[in-house]
């Protein structure tokens, strides 16, 4: 991959909005879709076992630089060819080859999504789209001009409970909203110093192929792979970047939102090596239809998250007594954490949205839970709303079971490929919502301060913070 044309193709100008039709949609007679699946551990193996759950998949080839997890992906598909490095892998099999699954590590989507499409190959690509913003917008602009089938994993986007919530919003039932908070107590952030010293790589690790594009960095044990990667800055993209995605996908979705004008946070100060574990990010968005005139969006991770404030609490809370922690955060004088909240009707979900509207507040917990309203500080039965939003648009009866409802936004995208269905989470929402996440996590490296984003240009209006907007591409 050329460095200098990548980086030129990551710097295209507004986001716009289309739909992705298939290069595989004219055939008619395709009846099965064979795949290519880059990174097959943990995550990767569920992604691989929910892809080939599709009774028109045919798993062709494995990928993984990690030589245990390969081997045990194997047994499963005996048939298919092995690979440590994905290139090789095109190289030798591009024309058998008709979908790639890109599991990986944040740092390495952008590298192998976009070798993936320009081979023409449909491509089904791990939560968060990108490590970089320059890379999504690359991503976006060559999955539209080239007409390719593409879904971002974020299961979740085919779930009943939040197609529901994204119809509710939009039938207008809280009104125009003009505030959302998100949250969730997940700690993918490191505070303290980095590593000294070196380990050994072990032996059924490629360690050069797992740094892929980042920089050379020496191997510690537990530090890299193969999870904690999404603690560090080379690598991952926080807890914002995990769950966040996840959490803001309803919301940003049911609003029909763009990328924000204003980003701000509040977190310990940088340190050059991990994410902050405790952080407050603050947006403002451009209104849409379904917002006032500019929307508020806070989202809230680390241990203790959310925040509890008035739009937070729900009916029968009794919050106790709060213990403010005297910490080195900047940008949140008030900024407190809750060492309990109790309630006599339940909790604050651990993680989820509220919704905060001109006609009252809807509770999206996360996951697989109905939302409800709330007005004047108690809840209001919409089962009547509920019922005639699912015959209308066939959402049928709630589904608790993941088992069933995880496959559902990977079928889609193998019934897109196969032209009889269409993705609803494609690489032009996704690069969206994906840039809007990670102007959050450069906002992490300002703390206290207001950054203002340029979506047109693709840049801020503070020029220190651009830099962090693409990373150098090492040559492996």
């Amino acid at each position: 991959m050329n460095k200098r044309e990548f980086l030129k193709t990551g710097s295209v100008g507004a986001l716009g909005v289309m739909l992705l039709p298939s290069l595989l949609k004219a055939s008619a007679s395709v009846n099965r879709l064979r795949t290519a699946h880059i990174g097959v551990g943990n995550m990767g193996m569920e992604d691989l076992k929910a892809i080939s759950s599709h009774s028109a998949v045919e798993v062709v080839a494995l990928c993984d630089v990690d030589t245990v997890y390969l081997s045990e992906a194997h047994k499963l598909y005996p048939d298919a060819r092995t690979f440590s490095d994905y290139r090789i892998m095109f190289e030798e099999m591009s024309d058998q080859i008709d979908a790639v699954v890109v599991s990986t590590p944040d740092h390495t989507h952008a590298p192998a999504s976009i070798l993936a499409m320009e081979m023409n190959k449909p491509v089904y690509c791990q939560k968060p789209l990108t490590h970089y913003v320059s890379e999504s917008r690359a991503m976006k602009e060559l999955a539209a001009r080239k007409g390719l089938i593409t879904q971002m994993g974020i299961q979740v986007h085919s779930f009943y409970d939040y197609k529901l919530a994204t119809l509710l919003i939009r039938s207008g039932i809280i009104g125009k909203v003009h505030t959302v908070h998100a949250w969730s107590p997940k700690n993918w952030g490191y505070d303290g110093p980095p590593p000294e010293g070196e380990d050994p790589v072990p032996e059924r690790l490629d360690w050069n192929l797992w740094l892929g594009t980042s920089p050379m960095q020496t191997y510690k044990k537990d530090v890299y792979h193969p999870a904690n990667w999404r603690k560090l800055l080379d690598y991952g993209c926080g807890t914002l970047g995990d769950m966040g995605v996840h959490i803001f996908d309803t919301p940003y979705n049911a609003l029909e939102l763009d990328v924000p004008k204003t980003v701000a946070a509040a977190c310990r100060r940088p340190n050059g090596f991990g994410f902050p574990e405790q952080n407050t990010i603050t947006y403002e968005f451009p209104g849409t239809k379904y917002t006032s005139k500019s929307l508020k969006w806070i989202w809230y991770d680390g241990p203790g998250a959310p925040i509890v404030n008035d739009d937070l609490v729900l009916p029968g809370m009794k919050e106790d007594k709060a213990e403010e922690k005297q910490e080195d955060k900047v940008g949140d004088k008030d900024k407190i954490s809750l060492d309990a909240r109790v309630a006599s009707d339940g909790q604050l979900p651990e993680q989820g949205a509220v919704f905060v509207g001109e006609k009252g507040r809807l509770l999206l917990p996360h996951f697989m839970q109905l939302p409800r309203k709330i007005v004047d500080g108690e809840y209001v039965d919409i089962s009547e709303e509920i019922a005639k939003i699912s015959e209308k648009y066939h959402l049928g009866e709630p589904v608790r079971n993941y088992e069933t409802e995880g496959p559902k936004h990977y079928h889609q995208f193998v019934d897109a490929c196969l032209g009889k269905a269409e993705c609803t989470a494609p690489f032009d929402y996704a690069a969206r919502l994906t840039e809007t996440i990670l102007l959050g996590t450069i906002a992490g490296r300002f703390p206290g301060e207001t950054l203002h984003w340029d979506a047109e240009a693709a840049r801020f209006k503070e020029d220190k913070a651009n830099k962090y907007l693409v990373g150098e591409y090492r040559e492996f």
